[in-house]
């Protein structure tokens, strides 16, 4: 190689160096605005915001030179990950989703209190949030998360299965529906009813259709035992009579849902926001054929007791040991915009509005969006959180479980409930 040559390279070599060196130098604080805010949360709460080209959040990414990393588990271990995360001496997570029933005095002082967030740059049109909600994620006076999600329950039917079984419209009492759920299962084209051994939900549900309870909210355990026993001698009858599938043992929550979309059951409780994908001709061929109503009370239940559906509500927290909190606040105040509630509607969230509700976009795309907002006047939580809440619901479903194989009478579950999770109960 000549020297001339040589030199040309290396000027080359140089040149092409200096280019990518400015170029970097340029680029530099570009790169710096880029931020990742990491999110704790279960899939819905991602889903609902939308991705690709439907993102909700698109236009407040670029604003604020921000990507959101979305961190997903079920409802349990996601509770279970959010408190260890909390814990630590730093976590990434800037924000994560708070179910309601699981806040108590000691853990919620891991969390920020977003009342001084909200009082320096305030979510729009506060109030309009469901104020039970905001009780609820309120805690020894300390706002800990802003209600994002409702799981209102509603009793889902197929008109056309109960029509081939001769019922012209769903049940209006407890009694009709194990009737209805009886004679369907009997005709043998589908299951009365599907429900999950797993959750807390429809014994719950079936309870407070006598007027009775789980836990109160003043933490007293089956306030009523009477209409609990009544619960649970129902659910044991309809196992053996075939109006709930040999499977029950073993069938999880998600799996509702697929159960009522193929057809395989005529009735199922599932939040009212399933009724998205229950009524999308591409995943179900019932269509149009799928509704929802209130779940019944039982035709017993006082007039003066309303028949409260369990609701769940999800909100939003800071961990007191996030690594960038004004940025999560910043996220927080986005998703709790009266257009994004709305948005996250259309796909599919309960609303934590009351306002969505009445909405004429929401209303015209889901005709059972006042019956949810009347169902939820009266809704209240599975039980009230505490710190054992966990394992006193796994010792529920147990004694559940039993009743309804028919292992253990109605009133022997009663009684070991008592023994077992009066313990666990704060004092």
């Amino acid at each position: 190689m000549s020297q001339d040559t040589a030199f040309r390279l290396n000027r080359r070599t140089f040149l092409g160096g200096a280019v990518s060196g400015i170029a970097l130098l340029a680029a530099g604080p570009a790169l710096a605005q880029n931020k990742t805010l990491q999110v704790l949360s279960h899939r819905v709460h991602q889903t609902s915001l939308g991705e690709g080209e439907a993102d909700l959040l698109a236009a407040w990414k670029a604003d604020n030179g921000a990507d959101v990393v979305f961190t997903t588990l079920d409802s349990n271990p996601l509770m279970d990950r959010l408190f260890r995360e909390a814990s630590l001496a730093q976590t990434d997570f800037s924000v994560g989703y708070m179910v309601d029933n699981r806040p108590t005095s000691e853990n919620a002082t891991l969390f920020e209190d977003l009342q001084a967030y909200q009082d320096a740059d305030p979510i729009e049109d506060f109030g309009d949030i469901a104020p039970g909600l905001v009780q609820g994620m309120t805690i020894d006076g300390r706002l800990i998360g802003i209600p994002v999600r409702t799981a209102t329950q509603g009793l889902f039917y197929n008109e056309e299965l109960l029509a081939n079984a001769g019922f012209d419209a769903p049940a209006k009492t407890l009694e009709e529906l194990v009737e209805q759920c009886v004679a369907i299962s009997a005709k043998g084209e589908a299951t009365g009813m599907i429900l999950a051994s797993d959750l807390a939900v429809f014994p719950v549900m079936f309870a407070r259709a006598f007027g009775g309870d789980y836990i109160s909210q003043d933490f007293e355990l089956l306030p009523n035992p009477e209409a609990m026993e009544k619960a649970l001698t129902v659910l044991a009858d309809m196992f053996a009579k075939g109006a709930l599938p040999r499977s029950y043992a073993t069938n999880k929550g998600e799996e509702l849902l697929t159960w009522m979309q193929q057809g395989r059951a005529a009735y199922s409780v599932l939040p009212f926001a399933r009724m998205g994908q229950l009524s999308d001709p591409t995943l179900t061929e019932y269509a149009g054929k799928i509704k929802v109503t209130a779940f019944p009370g039982s035709e017993t239940l006082a007039a003066d007791i309303p028949m409260a559906a369990v609701v769940e509500a999800w909100a939003m927290t800071i961990p007191g040991n996030a690594v960038d909190k004004e940025l999560g606040w910043k996220f927080i105040k986005e998703v709790s915009s009266k257009q994004n509630t709305l948005g996250m509607a259309l796909n599919g969230n309960g609303p934590a509005r009351v306002s969505t509700f009445l909405d004429p976009e929401l209303t015209g795309k889901n005709p059972f969006a006042t019956v949810e907002s009347e169902v939820l006047a009266t809704a209240r939580g599975a039980f009230p959180p505490f710190g054992e809440a966990a394992r006193a619901q796994q010792l529920f479903l147990e004694e559940v479980q039993l009743t309804v194989l028919g292992r253990k009478s109605p009133a022997d579950a009663i009684a070991a409930m008592q023994s077992r999770i009066q313990p666990l109960l704060p004092a």
